[in-house]
């Protein structure tokens, strides 16, 4: 057996390591939709093998069915049903994975069915992300979306008092001394989560506050902020790694990092920038986890320029792309300056890929953040892009306000400085919050 050392009949097991689940993944289509969330069935069903893959499970192969309607009861038809208890029998399958959320009443007639253990999408990434959650924000959010999604399958954990009355606990023939004690402790189970669930969102609400304080002191320091979006994997991680060696996490599977981090960068110019780290996005993310993660997300939101990390190498790279700017409309945040960056260029073998690729995507440029190719390039659009949010102005500041010399070359952009005897002048792109500190000591021309 995988993961078990070989042994004889006469001894006893020697576990090394859990064995490793064996999945099969399922999905059903609407034949009145054949692309779903942007990708059609074939590739969703591959990226829920690769979500799969990430989770530790081992996929054995995977089917799907077109549909004229969803069964309210199995998602599926019945004869689906039957064909995949024949995959079960013969792969020996540990649990079937659908691609679709499956509500309470089709989990159950599915698990009653199929006799091994059901999961949907949403119940594998958010296995995923609490698996990958570091930080205490992170843990509480994932905690409260799973919590969320169990409530109403609560019942599921209760099947046992089901063998002990022979099959008949809760229904009207379970006899005296069942049918009570058993919706007495779902009851009481229900009410606990919801207790439970409370007070996360309490807690996730004082986060919510403080990352709030942290985004006003920001924002009154003057300091753009880039936030980094993008479809999971697409490198994200790697580029915020290259450009402040923030040591990150990256590594090739979904979801590798969940937990935000800003690093501060300097741009060409010397100007300050804080870049932001953000979950990547996926179809069909949980609607809980969204919820959920809104603290978080809300760093996008509030940032001067979204910079959209695109892996060009992905078949379903224009889809992914979809993805995301629908994400960030339904955050509010598509009115933000967006840069995209098509990495991972350094995979690509044939260079007319690349400017056929840069011409679908407006306000694009290649980069590879392995490599460092068109990085500096990268770092001069951005520079550019936040220019064009600053007034340009020429100011004599007096020698004995230095101080307000350097404010200028940590939150402007100084493009020329000289020093004449009145002062320092400087030509200078100024954000808007030092306008009324600058304006005393802005000139109307040049002094020759």
């Amino acid at each position: 057996m995988k993961g078990r050392y070989a042994i004889s009949r006469n001894t006893q097991p020697l576990p090394t390591q859990a064995p490793t689940e064996r999945a099969f993944v399922v999905g059903a289509e609407l034949k009145t939709n054949a692309k779903r969330g942007g990708f059609n069935i074939e590739d969703s069903l591959e990226e829920l093998a690769a979500l799969a893959n990430t989770a530790g499970l081992d996929v054995l192969g995977g089917t799907y069915q077109r549909l004229e309607n969803i069964n309210p009861e199995t998602l599926i038809g019945s004869g689906k049903v039957e064909e995949l208890q024949g995959y079960r029998d013969e792969l020996n399958v540990d649990v079937f994975l659908f691609d679709d959320e499956l509500s309470p009443r089709q989990q159950r007639e599915l698990e009653k069915q199929l006799k091994v253990k059901v999961l949907d999408r949403t119940a594998l990434i958010l296995d995923i992300f609490a698996e990958h959650a570091r930080t205490h924000e992170g843990q509480l959010q994932v905690e409260l979306a799973q919590y969320e999604y169990r409530l109403p399958r609560l019942t599921r954990m209760w099947t046992h008092l089901a063998r002990q009355a022979g099959g008949r606990a809760g229904g009207a023939s379970g006899g005296v001394g069942v049918r009570g004690p058993g919706e007495t402790q779902l009851e009481v189970d229900r009410r606990e989560i919801g207790h439970r669930i409370a007070h996360l969102k309490r807690e996730l609400e004082k986060v919510r506050a403080h990352r709030a304080r942290h985004r006003q002191q920001r924002q009154r320091s003057g300091i753009p902020v880039v936030a980094i979006v993008g479809y999971t994997n697409a490198g994200k991680s790697t580029l915020l790694n290259y450009l402040s060696e923030a040591n990150v996490l990256a590594a090739d599977q979904l979801f590798a990092t969940l937990d935000p981090t800003t690093r501060r960068i300097d741009l060409p110019s010397g100007t300050q920038i804080l870049l932001s780290d953000t979950v990547g996005f996926i179809q069909k993310l949980p609607t809980g986890l969204v919820a959920a993660f809104r603290a978080t997300l809300e760093e996008i939101v509030e940032a001067d320029l979204v910079l959209h990390v695109v892996d060009i190498t992905h078949p379903n790279a224009a889809e992914q792309a979809a993805i995301v700017d629908e994400t960030l409309a339904e955050l509010g945040a598509s009115q933000i300056p967006q840069l995209v960056a098509l990495n991972k260029i350094d995979r690509l073998d044939n260079p007319e890929q690349v400017t056929e690729t840069l011409a679908r995507y407006p306000n694009s440029l290649a980069i590879s953040a392995v490599t460092g190719y068109g990085v500096e390039a990268l770092l001069n659009r951005i520079e550019g892009i936040l220019q064009a949010n600053r007034r340009v102005k020429t100011v004599l500041i007096p020698y004995e306000r230095g101080n307000l010399v350097s404010l200028l070359y940590e939150q402007a952009i100084v493009e020329d400085e000289s020093h004449l005897a009145e002062g320092t002048l400087l030509h200078v792109h100024v954000p808007d919050h030092l306008l009324e500190l600058v304006e005393p000591f802005e000139l109307e021309t040049t002094p020759s």
